[in-house]
């Protein structure tokens, strides 16, 4: 089931576990931003590895471009996927109370040669999705148009920001930020 309205999905967002969704909801986020649609599941690599395969299959015949996994502890979700594809990976460790996410990271990015992961920070999901659609718009020009405006718009955001800094003091803009 499509998780957004925007589009048809091009983008599947996979999670080894529904305690994820916190996290894996920013890539979703930010592909509606930009005008991409996804799809998300929860699919483990290790408990529903037949299903996980079914998707990734179903998911490239039916026209999907990029796929964006999120899995914590041994991480094995996103490898399993560019196993089974030649479509772009994006892995998305994900932290968690024990080894706060570097098991998940190096889970992720230690791929064997010629299965690649393209791997984001601990919790990146945000970066996944905007890398995503960064890949779909190397071929889709409206896409790519989206995230050029996303990135003007967040520069200036910091520009603005940096003028309040300087108009005020670094004192007072942390107070007026409530954060002193």
């Amino acid at each position: 089931m499509a998780s957004n309205g925007v589009n048809k999905p091009l983008v599947g967002i996979l999670m080894g576990s529904d305690s994820d969704l916190p996290v894996m909801q920013e890539a979703v986020k930010v592909l509606e931003e930009l005008g991409v649609g996804s799809e998300v599941h929860t699919l483990s690599a290790h408990r529903t590895p037949e299903a996980v395969v079914e998707y990734v299959t179903k998911s490239e015949a039916s026209g999907y471009k990029v796929f964006i996994c999120g899995a914590g502890g041994a991480a094995h979700l996103a490898g399993v996927v560019a196993a089974h594809t030649a479509l772009p990976v994006i892995g998305v460790p994900i932290m968690n109370k024990t080894t706060a996410g570097i098991d998940a990271l190096f889970a992720t990015v230690q791929m064997p040669p010629g299965i690649p992961v393209a791997t984001v920070a601990i919790n990146g999901a945000k970066n996944a999705g905007i890398l995503a659609a960064q890949i779909i718009g190397a071929g889709d020009s409206n896409v790519l148009q989206n995230v050029r405006t996303f990135k003007e718009k967040m520069a200036k955001d910091i520009k603005a920001k940096d003028s309040e800094l300087q108009e005020k003091g670094f004192k007072k803009y942390l107070e007026d930020k409530g954060l002193i």
